[in-house]
């Protein structure tokens, strides 16, 4: 059963989910990198970390709270005419940068005692801010359902670099149009684009018949840096080729004006793009 809260009014805040099929592709970094970049932008940011039982928002960030959604659930639960969702939130601030996170759960037996209704009302609390990242786990969960349902945009990352990682992207991307979700609230990413690989993806789009949205180069140094130090790739590795991608994906999703490169789409033929039509039994 639904719970009214004092702060549930229409929703203004765009929401933009970090889903992937795939667990260790760049989730995280992913969304920490675009609450940052949003909120260098002026923007009020809150980034929300679903993946409920291995969340790592706040080690990436070194950052500790006692905080988290799963106690912002039990207080909605018993309280909810007291109910504030301010009172789970922590900061992260870097010079002029300040974003909002609201914690995974400490305990992984917290994860078990998720109720979906209840998180998407305190999601729905969370309409005060211009901005809400949603880093999600790699699986069609009610609760991933449920926040995929509300979100503006669906950013479904991927890294394509052999053919089953690609075989897992397209049913991933294939259960998502199952469900009815408009493929223009599908946003198409792929991460380590740049990396070495035996798969094109101009034959990815191909096979998809979508052409990714946005694609982030592959960047070890500066990954590993940002996670050493415990900051979005903008002050750990400002003049990175792999900064520059997320701020020209961060510029994307608020219209900045960004110089976006048009993206290729293959020829139809014969050669490798065959094979990998035969491997879905096109």
């Amino acid at each position: 059963m639904a719970v009214a809260t004092q702060n549930s009014i229409a929703r203004s805040s765009v929401i933009i989910s970090v889903f992937s099929t795939t667990p260790g592709i760049g989730k995280t970094i992913t969304a920490i990198n675009l609450a940052a970049g949003l909120a260098n932008e002026g923007y009020k940011v809150c980034l929300t970390d679903l993946d409920l039982q291995f969340g790592d928002v706040l080690n990436y960030l070194k950052l500790t709270s006692i905080n988290t959604v799963a106690g912002a659930q039990r207080a909605l639960l018993d309280h909810p005419d007291k109910f504030n969702v301010r009172d789970f939130l922590i900061d992260y601030s870097n010079q002029s940068v300040t974003f909002s996170i609201l914690p995974a759960p400490l305990y992984v037996f917290d994860a078990y005692q998720t109720d979906v209704q209840l998180v998407t009302d305190i999601i729905n609390d969370l309409n005060f801010f211009d901005y809400i990242v949603i880093d999600l786990n790699s699986m069609f969960s009610a609760l991933n359902l449920a926040m995929l349902d509300i979100s503006t945009v669906i950013n479904y990352i991927g890294v394509i670099d052999f053919l089953p990682a690609l075989k897992n992207y397209k049913i991933g991307y294939d259960t998502l149009i199952r469900f009815e979700y408009e493929e223009s609230k599908i946003r198409l990413i792929e991460n380590r684009a740049d990396s070495q690989k035996l798969i094109e993806s101009r034959d990815v789009e191909r096979l998809l018949g979508e052409p990714f949205y946005h694609r982030l180069p592959n960047d070890y140094p500066s990954v590993n840096k940002s996670i050493n130090t415990g900051q979005p790739l903008m002050f750990a590795a400002p003049d990175s080729k792999l900064t520059k991608s997320f701020d020209e994906l961060v510029g994307l999703y608020t219209n900045r004006n960004v110089t976006e490169t048009p993206l290729e789409v293959a020829a139809s033929g014969g050669g490798f793009f065959s094979k990998i039509k035969n491997l879905f039994g096109f």
